[in-house]
């Protein structure tokens, strides 16, 4: 936005952050925290943001589908709750809950409403909503928000120093970063280092079977009619018109925005917009790093 001209307040208000909530209880909750802490400062100090509202971190928390366990699948019933309660003693200002199935298969229709009764108990019995930060001042919480601030911003300068987030994507930093801390999880795990119940600990031989949703071919079938009746009934003549809009749009170098937003209305297909982009940006490869 900055380097096209606009103003800070104009956009900072509107965006947000999308966070994980893990199962460390403590810690989840000073991360989010120390990241309403430094949004709050940059927005300020580097960037100039004099409006309030840009200095506000808008966050949407989902639990650790990661945390998940396929053995003894009803303890992430629990898992989630814990997970939940975190993000909201964070403050987040939405939440998604997975569901008890999902390391499994497509959740079925009675754990999605688990999940959310799960939010909804939290919500309006718990009363842990009716507070605004009510874990500040905690000499815990405050030390452990005080130290990921502190290791954030060790990490932000790191990046600066590479040349920014796209360069040390470039060079592999970030890839060995996820890669070294994934490894280091799982080591844990492996070597009984880390506790997860149900998996390395209080395991239990048989174990109840649980009903999986299965998604027959019918779906598949109702989808594609869906699609083929769209192509045969929206205007083809306008649908190239602002595909090729789009395509002028990205090799020029200009906002693409309104010109997508002519295709949503043509009901051009996301393939077929994307397709598009396609040609101009070309396909990001990933490239593997150790």
């Amino acid at each position: 936005g900055l380097a096209r001209g606009l103003d800070v307040d104009l956009f900072a208000p509107r965006l947000s952050f999308f966070w994980d909530v893990h199962n460390d209880f403590f810690e989840e909750i000073a991360k989010l925290r120390a990241a309403r802490r430094i949004w709050a400062r940059h927005m300020r100090g580097r960037y100039g943001a004099r409006d309030s509202r840009s200095w506000k971190m808008r966050i949407h928390c989902q639990t650790a589908g990661v945390t998940l366990t396929a053995q003894q699948p009803h303890n992430n019933v629990a898992r989630v709750a814990y997970q939940a309660l975190a993000a909201v003693l964070g403050g987040t200002q939405s939440l998604h809950t997975n569901a008890l199935d999902e390391t499994l298969a497509l959740p079925t229709e009675e754990s999605v409403r688990i999940a959310l009764r799960t939010q909804q108990i939290l919500a309006y019995e718990t009363g842990v909503p009716n507070v605004s930060d009510p874990l500040g001042g905690s000499y815990y919480v405050e030390a452990l928000t005080d130290g990921m601030e502190r290791e954030a911003e060790g990490l932000f300068a790191e990046i600066e120093a590479q040349g920014g987030v796209v360069a040390a994507i470039e060079t592999g930093w970030f890839q060995r970063q996820i890669a070294g801390s994934s490894m280091r999880f799982q080591g844990e795990v492996e070597q009984g280092r880390r506790t997860v119940v149900g998996l390395n600990d209080f395991v239990e031989e048989a174990e109840a079977p649980v009903e999986i949703l299965k998604v027959g071919d019918a779906a598949e079938r109702t989808q594609r009619a869906r699609m083929a009746h769209l192509r045969a009934t929206r205007d083809g003549g306008l649908v190239e018109q602002r595909l090729e809009a789009l395509r002028r749009a990205a090799a020029e170098d200009r906002n693409i925005i309104p010109a997508m937003l002519d295709c949503a209305r043509a009901y051009c297909t996301l393939f077929e917009i994307r397709h598009v982009l396609e040609e101009i940006y070309g396909s990001y490869r990933e490239p593997v790093f150790f």
